[in-house]
């Protein structure tokens, strides 16, 4: 049948075999061409940046605890009732301010007759040292016997003492008077008051706390700093208490939003090494102008180097984690995707300092990592600038 159609219809047929031969060549050089293109289409575009040393100050940070530059507990230092208070909770006072009054009136009276007392005593020995005179004027003369002269010396000098007693005495019942206004030793912020008037208060060793008052013109940050750290940053740097002040030294509150950081200097450290923490304990000290830094506070402390070093740096968002590991994507021979294992230091500024792991010149995967696998092709789309 099919050489029956070819014999009837030969040219319908050449024309068949003329478009298979015209076609081929063409079909053949579209599956040519499509390999190339098809490749270069599963090569996944990525940013990189080609890492080489920069000179970065480094910081380390650490958890810490705001302290009172200077804090005192309020405790009545003579008995009697409570008739005044002239503070107000969380009030400001300044040294010197009368706080409390306890009744004045036993003390004022004591002082009143300690002053009787002494011109009593000034009266007794003016008298002694007239007759002491006159006696030596007559032992002179013989006119006296010895014994009687050397009585009179002895009344003068016992005189001058009772002088001497009564001051002393005078000297406590005006002390006594002044404790009666109970004073501010120092300034700051004082607490509500622990007791109410009318309250009778005890002297001491039983005397009760009335309250407490925190300075607020600076504070403390307490904080423990690892021997690492300690050795590596601070005695390596600071060989002296001055030096070790010009440490930067910069803190944020923990747990607020207000994002501000408040900058200091290193007030000390500890004279030893905790050899069940392996930390030190450091001290700095902060400004306090607005009285917005509260004793006991959480804060977190930044404590920087004092000179700058040269180090690798890599972006936070280039490093990846698989389980305990930390690695980064390089690019490697042809252009493909190569995982390095790599530890990191500290955080400078949202990079970390790479401490292994990679050398200067790598190309260092930043951006479109999430798709990037060990031994995938990768096409450099944007080369990233270093950091300034």
């Amino acid at each position: 049948m099919v050489s029956s159609f070819v014999r009837k219809h030969p040219r319908i047929l050449l024309a068949g075999v003329l478009a298979v031969l015209v076609a081929t060549p063409v079909v053949m050089t579209y599956r040519a061409s499509a390999g190339p293109a098809q490749a270069a289409a599963q090569a996944i575009p990525v940013g990189t940046r080609t890492i080489a040393p920069r000179q970065v100050q480094l910081w380390a940070e650490f958890s810490g605890r705001l302290t009172a530059v200077d804090a005192a507990e309020i405790r009545p230092e003579v008995a009697g009732r409570i008739t005044e208070i002239r503070f107000k909770d969380g009030q400001k006072v300044n040294a010197g301010d009368v706080l409390l009054v306890i009744d004045p009136r036993p003390f004022e009276a004591a002082r009143a007759k300690a002053e009787a007392d002494l011109a009593s005593a000034k009266a007794s020995a003016a008298y002694a040292r007239t007759d002491l005179q006159r006696a030596e004027g007559l032992i002179k003369a013989n006119a006296i016997a010895r014994s009687q002269y050397d009585q009179r010396v002895s009344a003068d000098r016992v005189a001058e003492a009772s002088v001497a007693v009564a001051q002393a005495a005078l000297r406590q019942a005006q002390i006594d008077v002044d404790h009666a206004y109970v004073k501010a030793p120092i300034s700051g912020r004082i607490s509500r008051p622990e007791l109410t008037l009318g309250n009778l208060v005890q002297a001491a060793p039983n005397a009760p706390l009335l309250a407490t008052i925190v300075s607020d013109n600076g504070i403390y940050a307490d904080f423990d700093v690892d021997e690492h750290t300690y050795v590596d940053t601070v005695r390596a740097e600071a060989d002296s208490h001055e030096a070790e002040q010009h440490l930067p030294v910069a803190m944020t509150v923990q747990g607020t939003n207000s994002g501000g950081a408040y900058h200091g200097t290193i007030y000390s450290f500890d004279n030893k090494i905790d050899s069940a923490s392996g930390t030190i304990r450091a001290r700095a000290k902060f400004d306090n102008k607005d009285g917005s830094l509260v004793p006991g506070m959480f804060v977190s402390v930044r404590l920087g180097s004092g000179s700058t070093r040269a180090a690798l740096l890599v972006p936070e968002r280039a490093v990846q984690s698989d389980l305990n590991k930390k690695f980064v994507y390089v690019v490697g021979r042809g252009d493909k995707a190569e995982m390095r294992e790599v530890k990191l230091g500290a955080s400078v500024e949202g990079e970390r300092i790479v401490l292994s792991g990679l050398k200067t010149g790598d190309r260092v995967i930043v951006d479109g990592v999430q798709h990037v696998a060990q031994g995938a092709p990768v096409m450099i789309e944007k080369k990233l600038a270093l950091a300034r």
